[in-house]
């Protein structure tokens, strides 16, 4: 089975569903993986996205914050909801695709502004997390299954995937801790970084860029913090991944943009 999947930290989906219908028109993902939705279950919309082409969902909504969303055109079929670190706040859906892929979205917390769990309970809070998530990885899954998980892991992993490696030693997305527990979490299954297998360091890339540039272009100061990962088994599927860029300068755009990756057998 080819997939098209797109995972897009989307900051508000009723706010910007336009641009929603506007990735579906013009990328045509298979499943989309949506971040930030804010809003509830009972009013997502749900009828012009499945008007759209997408009429299989799974939503984990929450009031004006967090809540992740999994649309597709393909038959899924919803799996167990799971709440981490004794909170059910909506940041982990999980659906089963057809080809026996079991699909994870994630939307990690962010993490506050300094980088010390002692001092900022949102940083131990985002270490507490990855470290429960990396835990039930190794635990509870088997390495040769079909798996992909994306999301909004809001962490930079590499050098190259900030604008520099030095002066965000010590922001929250990119602190050496940060770095080791999702390489943790990585190792779990042998987990491939899909848009990586692509796109080899040390070639920068982004996928966020903060609302407080005047010119977010120009001074280009991004982090990729939205990842697609896949299981060894997949791996040899992946055909090419893209970062659309452009959407950041879509109208009312979300400082997210939009990270879909290609699979065939």
């Amino acid at each position: 089975m080819s997939l098209r999947l797109t995972t897009w930290n989307i900051n508000s989906v009723r706010l910007r569903l336009p641009l929603l219908l506007r990735l579906m028109r013009e990328v045509k993902p298979d499943v989309i993986c949506l971040q930030e939705i804010k809003v509830e279950d009972a009013s997502f919309p749900a009828e012009p996205i499945a008007a759209a082409g997408y009429p299989h969902q799974v939503v984990r909504g929450m009031k004006g914050y967090n809540g992740v969303a999994i649309l597709s055109r393909v038959v899924l079929e919803r799996g167990e909801d799971r709440g981490w670190c004794g909170r059910d706040d909506s940041r982990h859906a999980i659906a089963h695709l057809p080809g026996k892929i079991e699909l994870h979205n994630f939307y990690v917390p962010a993490g506050g502004d300094v980088p010390d769990p002692a001092q900022n309970e949102k940083f131990a809070h985002k270490l507490n997390f990855i470290d429960e998530v990396t835990l039930w990885l190794a635990d509870a899954r088997i390495r040769s299954k079909r798996m992909i998980l994306a999301g909004d892991l809001n962490i930079a992993p590499l050098e190259c995937d900030v604008w520099s490696h030095t002066q965000l030693l010590d922001v929250v997305s990119h602190t050496p801790i940060e770095v080791e527990k999702l390489g943790r979490m990585q190792d779990t299954l042998g987990w491939v970084d899909a848009v990586r297998h692509f796109v080899a360091p040390p070639e920068k890339l982004y996928t966020w860029w903060s609302y407080r540039a005047r010119d977010w272009a120009a001074s280009d100061r991004g982090r990729r913090l939205d990842h697609i990962w896949v299981t060894p088994p997949l791996k040899k599927m992946l055909k090419r991944a893209h970062v659309l860029r452009d959407a950041r300068n879509w109208e009312q755009p979300s400082d997210h943009v939009p990270v879909t990756v290609e699979l065939d057998p």
